[in-house]
């Protein structure tokens, strides 16, 4: 809804809204809390004062369990979130992968008789 990659509860008034409406969806029953793209103290006090498990992205490592895109984490799109740490670079990977299938196609080398069904 508010779209970017900037944190939120940047002030106290943001703050501490996010933090009543983190209690609000506890109490109302959530069995957990998805924390997402505030600063760390507010992830850490979010944390702190609910009685469900909070998953971190871009919170804090204090989040009862974190998560990250996949692809983002694999290295598959140039611009990602401050928050994102790369574990492999899939990009170069899948670029080269999709080159050489272009040349085979071009070179009529795929699909050979391994990848067409032939009769028996």
């Amino acid at each position: 809804m508010l779209g970017g990659y900037g944190a939120r509860g940047r002030s106290d008034a943001e703050a501490s809204k996010i933090l009543a409406d983190a209690k609000a969806v506890t109490d109302a029953g959530a069995f957990a809390l998805l924390v997402e793209g505030v600063l760390e103290p507010l992830a850490i006090a979010i944390t702190h004062s609910v009685d469900v498990p909070t998953i971190g992205i871009g919170a804090s490592a204090q989040c009862d369990g974190q998560v990250l895109v996949t692809e983002d984490m694999l290295g598959l799109f140039e611009r990602v979130p401050r928050f994102v740490k790369r574990y492999a670079d899939m990009a170069a990977f899948v670029d080269a992968a999709v080159v050489s299938y272009a040349q085979d196609v071009r070179a009529r080398a795929f699909p050979s008789a391994d990848q067409t069904y032939q009769p028996k």
